[in-house]
């Protein structure tokens, strides 16, 4: 056999084998390789310009296109999509099953649909069946059922706090979302045992934890009153939490001066409506306590009646309680991110909470600015325009949407045929325009109220104008 000569040995090793096969096998392999050019042969002229691989050079299906497209996720309660990226449905604010890795949904989107089965003349060779990949467990840990409400304990139970002082429970006060408030009293001889105390009761693992936290981090009795001295201020309704505790391995306790009684349950008496005065001294301290709290890192998030107390044996004690959704926006010094949908929905009082719990993001500054807004114009008028219908949670958000572009609609519809206050009004216009991270001018809103106050011969730190029983 004649050899061409070859600047590779590669080529000379395999001629060389070659020739050592037997005659019947050099003879198939030429017929294999015959039948192969007339099959190319044949694929040129039925379908065009086509390799021996035609079948990977074919137009993409709807397999390939729907790998390459972006994974809509909905909502297994109320069917509505939602971003990739949300935890919880911005809708009916149910809980979103976790996102697949990369990896789970590059094979979901890849694998065709069971019902569409390839034809033979789609691909020149059968592939064997793929065994079904399992699903990958979660690497987060399963989320734990959230505590249900506290069960009364008795009068005359004693509870001891970690300090070791023991505390009388004397009765039962209020029943909330977040809790029991108890008036109590000292059972040791650490403290006046005719003292009034307000101690508050929840489950272990509740909502009380997250208050305590906040007490324990940004509102020490120390801290309170360094803040008071520099900024001179004679007044500020920070609760001091003097003990805490657990109690038969079930409930966490919070022991607090006493609170005295809340706004809401005053309202209820049959007052209804506060005067412009007793509304605006109510403002002016809350707006202390908020720039108290947000210069801590915290947010309060629960901006409402319900949370603000005043005593009846010193009116001029006006206090912001309440802390269990408490959020700290900003840790460390960098503000968090506007991330909606990354907090369950709606948490807090619904007619009250500000847009940004309503969409899932956590509070920021804005978000108790915006909440007391809308407590002020409550106190003053008795009602907003969505407070019929806070058993529709979407009709509420988008009427908020609605007037946070159009505050004096807002407030025609609130004071009806009344003349507008203009501090209201100023108010709401300035905070319904900050943005998420940017910090408010609190001495500039304060001085709205305390203007209209100097106008009425009264102070912020007075009494407050209001009747009510002990």
């Amino acid at each position: 056999m004649r050899r061409r000569a070859c600047g590779g040995g590669g080529w000379l090793a395999r001629m060389r084998m070659r020739e050592r096969e037997p005659a019947h096998a050099r003879r198939a392999a030429g017929a294999g390789a015959a039948a192969g050019g007339a099959m190319f042969g044949r694929g040129r002229r039925g379908r065009g310009r086509r390799g021996p691989a035609g079948a990977a050079r074919e137009q993409p299906g709807p397999e390939a296109a729907c790998a390459s497209s972006r994974v809509i996720r909905f909502c297994p309660e109320c069917g509505r999509g939602v971003e990739p990226t949300f935890r919880f449905c911005p809708a009916c604010g149910g809980r979103l099953p976790s996102p697949l890795r990369e990896e789970e949904t590059e094979q979901t989107a890849s694998a065709p649909p069971r019902q569409q089965a390839r034809s033979p003349a789609a691909s020149p060779r059968a592939s064997p069946a793929r065994p079904s990949v399992a699903a990958r467990p979660s690497s987060r840990s399963p989320r734990k059922a959230r505590p249900g409400p506290a069960v009364p304990l008795p009068a005359e139970t004693v509870l001891t706090d970690q300090g070791g002082r023991q505390w009388r429970l004397v009765r039962l006060l209020e029943q909330g979302g977040c809790g029991l408030m108890y008036e109590a009293q000292s059972a040791s001889g650490t403290c006046p045992q005719k003292q009034r105390y307000s101690l508050k009761l929840d489950v272990k693992d509740g909502k009380i934890y997250n208050e305590q936290n906040f007490f324990q981090r940004a509102a020490k009795a120390g801290t309170v009153e360094k803040w008071k001295k520099w900024h001179s201020v004679p007044l500020l309704g920070i609760p001091n939490c003097i003990g805490f505790g657990l109690h038969a391995d079930s409930y966490r306790f919070l022991v607090f001066s006493d609170l005295g009684r809340t706004l809401q349950s005053i309202l209820n008496d049959g007052l209804y409506l506060l005067r412009e005065k007793a509304a605006f001294q109510i403002v002016v301290r809350l707006l202390d306590c908020l720039e108290y709290i947000h210069e801590n890192e915290y947010v309060h998030g629960d901006i409402t009646a319900e949370n603000i107390y005043l005593n009846p044996a010193d009116l001029t004690q006006v206090t912001l309680a309440s802390y269990c959704f408490a959020f700290r926006y900003c840790p460390g010094g960098k503000h968090v991110a506007q991330r909606e949908g990354s907090r369950t929905p709606h948490e807090g009082t619904i007619e009250f909470i500000s847009l940004d719990s309503h969409k899932g993001a956590g509070p920021s500054r804005r978000s108790d600015l915006e909440s007391l807004g809308y407590c002020l114009l409550k106190w003053l008028c008795g009602f907003l325009p969505w407070s019929d219908e806070l058993d529709k949670v979407e009709t509420v958000m988008e009427k908020k949407e609605k007037y946070k572009r159009d505050v004096k609609c807002l407030l025609q519809l609130c004071f009806r045929q009344r003349s507008i206050p203009d501090a209201v009004q100023s108010y709401l216009q300035q905070v319904m325009a900050l943005e998420y991270e940017e910090k408010p001018d609190y001495k500039v809103l304060r001085q709205l109220f305390k203007k209209q106050l100097e106008k009425m011969k009264a102070s912020a730190y007075d009494s407050v104008d209001i009747k009510m029983v002990p």
